[in-house]
């Protein structure tokens, strides 16, 4: 089975590509928006206020609409988010130098984001079969690599033709048009809620086992913060061709080459040992981030922390869907997101005051304690990592 056969099945390219487009103008936001304002002559407190409300109200309201989509269906959902997230980059792009509207568009962005990740992955079981799952959740993880290659590429590619704000005007439009088609696919709009009686207030984290594997992701996103800021400051004092850009694409390239290869393997596995795994091969890479290396080294790093990323992170989109209780898959992915994110934005946080100290080896290490906290977390778990389909054949 190839991923081509993946692609050509009913609906998935429709599904898949809609998704990647609405999620193309989120992955946008933390470039569009900063430049967008910067223009404007906005200073960087205000610039951090904005990027801040951002993220934060996103990382708010996610759970809240996967819990919302678990109720009342995925269209119902897509539809009005999607127009009002976009009407809030419409309304940074129309008042870049009103600082009430700028963060009125800030938080009506990020807190009502279609929650288009979340809602495909709940899509998956019912586009391919048990035996492709795997794979397709490969190709949901390779998208998502791609999605982080390209939204800068089109901030640049604005930033060229136009203004920096032009690039707001195109998040609203690849938000409605990502939406729309997404929302109107056969699958979304067939898609209904299990009917579940008697609700917990906790939703999917009421499951012990679920609560520690999406707490694995902070880590994760630790890392990747850590990263992400660390190289900007490691290409100012070393010669790197292509400099923190080249950097970050090596990481990127590599991840989408170690989740395509994980899904053409026919694991014996279960996906509770290959999380492990991964995140040995994650603190391996990170931990050495430590030592600094040479712009060679570095490289060689970059491509050894990219390559288990988005295998890790394929393999939890399948066991997450396993172990979420009835009626609450579309949170519990939902929460991956979130909680992916604000690892991220820590990891960012706290490895800045270290850079500014010129202490490059003790910022790296940062990198490494994620790496660490996610294995932790993964290793606590294991033994409540168990789908309870497989609990009752057992």
């Amino acid at each position: 089975m190839t991923y081509w056969s993946i692609l050509r099945r009913q609906h998935v390219f429709r599904v898949l590509f809609g998704s990647w487009v609405g999620r193309l103008a989120m992955a946008m936001a933390a470039v569009a928006i900063p430049l967008a304002l910067r223009d404007a002559g906005a200073d960087y407190v205000f610039i951090g206020l904005v990027a801040g409300s951002f993220a934060i109200s996103a990382a708010i309201g996610s759970p809240i609409i996967g819990r919302i989509v678990d109720r009342v269906g995925q269209v119902r959902v897509l539809v009005p988010t999607g127009l009002l997230a976009a009407a809030g980059f419409v309304l940074i792009a129309v008042a870049p130098s009103n600082h009430a509207l700028v963060l009125t568009g800030a938080v009506l962005a990020g807190a009502l984001t279609p929650p288009l990740e979340p809602c495909l992955r709940v899509l998956w079981p019912g586009l391919v079969g048990d035996d492709e799952l795997e794979k397709a959740y490969a190709v949901d993880s390779a998208a998502q690599e791609l999605v982080f290659v390209f939204g800068p590429l089109v901030v640049s590619l604005c930033l060229a033709v136009f203004a920096p704000v032009s690039a707001l005007w195109a998040q609203a439009l690849l938000t409605v048009v990502g939406v729309a088609m997404f929302a109107t696919a056969s699958p979304a709009r067939r898609w209904t809620p299990e009917k579940v009686e008697n609700r917990h207030w906790l939703g999917p984290l009421r499951h012990r086992g679920l609560m520690l594997l999406l707490l694995a992701p902070i880590g994760m996103g630790v890392a990747i913060g850590t990263l992400n800021v660390l190289v900007v400051s490691y290409a100012e004092r070393f010669e790197v061709f292509g400099g923190a850009p080249m950097l970050l694409t090596l990481n990127a390239l590599a991840s989408l080459v170690g989740v395509l290869i994980y899904g053409l393997i026919p694991w014996k596995i279960q996906p509770r040992t290959r999380i492990v795994y991964f995140s040995v091969g994650l603190l391996v890479g990170y931990g050495l981030l430590a030592t600094v290396p040479s712009p060679l080294g570095m490289a060689g790093l970059m491509l050894l922390t990219g390559f288990f990323l988005a295998p890790m992170l394929a393999a939890l989109f399948g066991l997450i869907g396993d172990l979420a209780p009835r009626g609450t898959v579309t949170e519990a992915f939902a929460w991956l997101v979130t909680l992916f994110a604000a690892g991220s934005s820590l990891g960012a946080a706290v490895v800045g005051p270290v850079l500014d100290r010129d202490n490059l080896n003790l910022a790296a290490a940062h990198a490494g304690v994620g790496a660490l906290f996610c294995l932790l977390m993964v290793s606590v778990g294991y033994r409540m990592f168990v789908p309870a389909k497989e609990t009752a054949l057992a």
